[in-house]
């Protein structure tokens, strides 16, 4: 894990590079993208691809976006056609996209969009070059927070308190349960896969103490999930921080998990070993997406 992007509408992508020192494995701003495209503002990333929204000019609070998935340990990047969402909404904030990428599989990738209500999803795949339009198995839910894409699945927490899952042919719709516990908490909660495991992590704020609490998904099919581990914030953060303390993601490789506290402070904490790493301070760490690099040969019509 070499980092975080941030949904930053300025000129250029900001990175937040977890070394700390030196720089980044790879081009964290894009440059190789910046001949072709204005403006760039990562959306997501999933397996050492990211999916960018951009724009043919700087005005874009005006003009109509379009997608573009890169990969910026190689430098190449593949266009995508216009997503037929996105031409019948006029309200484009309404339209979320998520990317789909194994590295075990590199030679494909999929997009997965939906409407905030999934009435209209659709689903563009890169062995194909076009987007298909399917019928939503996901009624009245409403996502939240970053997906996680494991096992050919897309996973996405919602405000009802469910995980939700499709594959990538948009065929098979389920849902998973949440432990019971936490619905208590004073957030939504969060997910994210590490080692090959679904986990879901929220901040627990009652009147006596405020804690961090991590389940793993130790039992798929039957949705049973063990408790991984409990700290009380004022631990990470100290005493007079914890009410601004929420989660970034866990480490894919390792049990680590990332958390800032709302001012601009990050930490690192090793629920194995209990230690705590501040990993720097920037403005704000919203939106803020985990990044892997990948060196994995593109599909053979990218750039």
């Amino acid at each position: 894990m070499a980092g975080f992007f941030l949904r930053n509408y300025g000129m250029r992508p900001c990175f937040i590079n977890l070394s700390g020192r030196g720089q980044p494995l790879v081009d964290p701003f894009l440059s190789f993208l910046r001949e072709s495209f204005k403006l760039l503002i990562p959306q997501h990333c999933c397996g050492g691809l990211v999916l960018c929204k951009y724009w043919e000019s700087y005005c874009f609070e005006e003009d109509e976006y379009n997608l573009v998935v890169c990969n910026p340990a190689t430098k190449k990047w593949a266009e995508l056609p216009p997503n037929p969402i996105q031409l019948q909404d006029e309200d484009e904030e309404e339209v979320e996209e998520y990317l789909c990428f194994d590295p075990a599989v590199p030679s494909r990738f999929m997009v997965f969009t939906h409407t905030w209500d999934f009435t209209e999803v659709t689903i563009y795949s890169s062995d194909t070059g076009r987007w298909t339009t399917v019928e939503s198995g996901w009624i009245d839910k409403t996502p939240i927070g970053l997906p996680v894409f494991l096992n050919g699945t897309l996973h996405l927490m919602t405000t009802e308190y469910s995980i939700v899952t499709v594959d990538t042919e948009g065929k098979v719709w389920g849902q998973i349960d949440i432990p019971g516990n936490m619905r208590d908490s004073s957030d939504y909660p969060f997910i994210g896969q590490s080692q090959g495991r679904l986990y879901a992590w929220c901040i627990n704020d009652n009147v006596d103490v405020c804690q961090l609490l991590v389940w793993a998904l130790e039992d798929y099919g039957g949705a049973k999930w063990a408790l991984k581990d409990t700290v009380n914030i004022s631990e990470l953060f100290g005493r007079d921080r914890y009410k601004y303390v929420e989660p970034l993601a866990i480490h894919p490789d390792c049990d680590l998990i990332f958390l800032t506290d709302r001012r601009g402070k990050a930490i690192s904490y090793d629920m194995d070993s209990k230690k705590v790493h501040v990993i720097g301070t920037h403005e704000t760490f919203y939106g803020a997406i985990p990044y892997v690099p990948c060196f994995a040969e593109w599909p053979s019509d990218g750039h």
